[in-house]
């Protein structure tokens, strides 16, 4: 996806993230157990905040999260910290340097991807705790978000911070997982201290198979599925194996 339709996403999931939350401020959020959509408001703009000071100084904040954030009314946190983002952005080309967690990518464009990423999850989030129809999430925005979750979030995490991992995948006997989408596919390996993911689907049969239509994988592995609804997504494999990639997702992203 170009950096510009990163960022037309962007606009749109926070204009329908806004909403929400204005319309039911008081509404837990299932998938954030504690949050209601007010707290889910304040975390997405102290998300917003940390990534603005974060290209403007060139590292982390010295104090976090800042004391007046912590005490902003949510809404008018949300809405000074998104239109900072958006100034920062403009004020910067795509590919100029900033510091980022994930080695490979330490330029402007990899946080405009992240951050459309994010808030399409969190406006998702919102219309689980409002009791509204979740929106589509278009297709080519979902199949990224299933890739940087795969590559960035698990397989980087994997690779890095492989502590983290060792109660899951110590003893695993070495698995393959097909996650496919229409139009994309992807091949999951996993072993002690692996995990790794390449394009297609491979020639080999897979252990277990993830596929469905683009916003309801991405649902799916981002576990932002609504409770007692048909997911759409069909899961094909051992329930040990099924588990394994599913504590894999939930360790790189919490």
């Amino acid at each position: 996806m170009e950096n510009s339709r990163f960022l037309a996403c962007l606009a749109s999931d926070f204009d329908r993230l806004r909403a929400v939350v204005s319309a039911d401020r008081t509404a837990a959020v299932p998938t954030c157990p504690g949050w209601t959509n007010a707290d889910l408001a304040r975390h997405v703009g102290q998300v917003y905040l940390h990534k603005t000071l974060g290209m403007r100084l060139g590292g982390e904040p010295d104090e976090w999260p800042p004391k007046d954030s912590a005490d902003e009314e949510p809404l008018a946190l949300l809405d000074r910290t998104y239109a900072d983002l958006r100034a920062e952005f403009a004020a910067r080309r795509p590919e100029d340097p900033t510091g980022t967690w994930y080695g490979p990518d330490q330029t402007v464009g990899f946080w405009a991807r992240r951050m459309a990423q994010e808030t399409v999850v969190h406006r998702i989030d919102a219309e689980l705790a409002a009791g509204q129809p979740v929106a589509p999430v278009p297709a080519d925005l979902a199949v990224d978000g299933i890739d940087e979750l795969l590559k960035v979030f698990v397989a980087y995490s994997v690779a890095e911070w492989s502590d983290y991992f060792t109660d899951i995948l110590a003893g695993s006997p070495g698995r393959t997982y097909t996650v496919r989408t229409d139009g994309a596919a992807w091949r999951v390996r996993t072993g002690p201290g692996l995990f790794t993911v390449e394009d297609g689907e491979g020639d080999e049969a897979a252990d277990v198979t993830v596929s469905g239509p683009p916003t309801a994988v991405l649902r799916r592995l981002w576990n932002r599925e609504s409770t007692g609804e048909p997911s759409g997504v069909t899961v094909e494999g051992a329930p040990e194996a099924v588990e394994e990639l599913r504590r894999c997702i939930v360790t790189a992203t919490q």
